[in-house]
């Protein structure tokens, strides 16, 4: 069966303490070496042919974390979004995000309406879940659709946090785990899947690129024969 090229891909981005765990550094490192390995992911995506990307940032569940690691990622994030905005926008990359992320820290969501504001322009999409989890996102989505007055799956689908964007062809996951960590449930209900042993530092575009030759390899009924 023919099928088109891969257009929206999602990553869990797993394994950066594994990552400094393994080199005897602190997990503050490995953060740093990932947020390293999005900008080069970022960077590499648009010779792909991808119309979207989504990244896995922050669960919900990431608040049980000890304290100082928290506070680690919100000034990860501070620094990447000071730092990389003015090249996002020069290379027409929009960024959207998904997620409960209104409820971040004032001046974070301060600097993210700003850098949804400037990239609004952008031709190609990188989705960015913050404080996301996808039970909430769809008790959410059910609920607007039954206040609407409409419940089905369309419905509830349009009123999903990534209700604009183009359905998810497929996800990846790095670093060896085989679940979804309640990331992009509903989405995934006919996304090929894919699980890596590489850790999120190490992931590089060459990998981007290998798994969308697996995914262009397999077949996609849908249910069909």
């Amino acid at each position: 069966m023919q099928q088109d090229r891969a257009k929206h891909v999602a990553i869990i981005m797993d394994g950066n303490g594994r990552w400094a765990k393994r080199r005897g550094l602190p997990r503050a490192v490995g953060h740093q070496r990932g947020v390293e390995a999005v900008r080069r992911l970022v960077r590499g995506i648009e010779p792909l042919g991808l119309d979207c990307l989504t990244l896995y940032a922050f669960s919900s569940e990431n608040w049980k974390r000890p304290d100082e690691e928290v506070d680690d990622l919100m000034n990860l994030m501070r620094r990447f979004i000071k730092s990389d905005l003015p090249e996002f926008v020069e290379n027409g990359v929009k960024l959207k995000i998904i997620g409960d992320w209104q409820s971040l820290a004032p001046d974070i969501v301060a600097m993210l309406e700003d850098a949804l504001a400037q990239t609004a322009g952008g031709h190609q999409t990188l989705a960015v879940a913050l404080n996301y989890g996808a039970q909430h996102e769809i008790a959410r989505a059910a609920a607007k659709a039954a206040k609407a007055g409409e419940i089905t799956p369309e419905a509830i689908e349009a009123q999903l946090d990534t209700g604009d964007l183009p359905p998810l062809d497929l996800l990846i996951r790095t670093s060896g785990e085989v679940r979804l960590s309640n990331f992009l449930l509903w989405q995934c209900a006919y996304a090929e899947m894919l699980f890596v042993d590489t850790l999120w530092p190490d992931f590089k575009p060459e990998h981007l690129a290998q798994a969308l030759e697996n995914f262009d390899a397999r077949d996609r009924r849908y249910g069909g024969r």
